[in-house]
Order: C-alpha cells, then sequence, then structure tokens
C-alpha cells in the first residue's frame, strides 16, 4: 500500500515522519479531498461505513466485521449487514446451479434429497 505503514499496527496514512497525523492537519488534508472529490458533506466514519458495506458485500461473516470494526457486541455489526440482504437471491442461484449440475446424482448424493 502506498499511504499505509505494514503490520498489524501500522498506521494508515502516517505522517511524514511515520507517526499519527497531527488532528488539524488531517481535517484540512480530509476537506480538501471532500472538495476535489465534490463530496463536500462526507464524513470520516462514512469511509468506515463504506468499508464494512463493502467487507459485507464480500460475503464477510459476522464475526469478521466484528473482528474488522472493533466490535464487541452482534448489534453494533449487523448494522454493515444490510449489504448482504441481496445474497439471498445470489445463494438461492448458487444452489440451484449446484443441483442442476451434480454430476453425483444417485445413490449416496447429498442433493439426492432436493
Amino acid at each position: 500500500m502506498r499511504h499505509a505503514q505494514k503490520g498489524a499496527d501500522g498506521l494508515l496514512f502516517p505522517s511524514a515522519t511515520g507517526r499519527h497525523i497531527w488532528a488539524p492537519t488531517f481535517a484540512k488534508s480530509f476537506a480538501e479531498a471532500r472538495e476535489a472529490a465534490g463530496r463536500p458533506t462526507l464524513r470520516v466514519h462514512d469511509l468506515r461505513h463504506s468499508g464494512a458495506v463493502l467487507a459485507a458485500q464480500t460475503g464477510a461473516t459476522l464475526a469478521e466485521l466484528m473482528s474488522r470494526l472493533g466490535h464487541t457486541t452482534p448489534a453494533m455489526a449487523m448494522r454493515y449487514q444490510h449489504a448482504a440482504a441481496g445474497a439471498d437471491q445470489r445463494i438461492a442461484d448458487a444452489l440451484d446451479h449446484l443441483r442442476e449440475s451434480d454430476g453425483r446424482r444417485g445413490e449416496g448424493s447429498l442433493l439426492d434429497h432436493i
């Protein structure tokens, strides 16, 4: 990554000296970036929310979302699972495909019960 330090404790967007960015410096840089992107009302938390929603859309489990976001309760991480609501159709389609393409049909196939 160009803007992040390596390792589990590495900083995202560290200062030029490799330390935490001073809050006013970050606020100024973020405001400039928002304006350049045409998103003047974007908040830092919106970026966190977008990252969590994208993770949920990849199929991340509730436990994985909790770990990634630092949540201690499932209720907090569930806020981001709404993004996976459309996954029901994808899962159903995949199950249909599995059933239709099962070459093991016959005795012993798990799909004989469908």
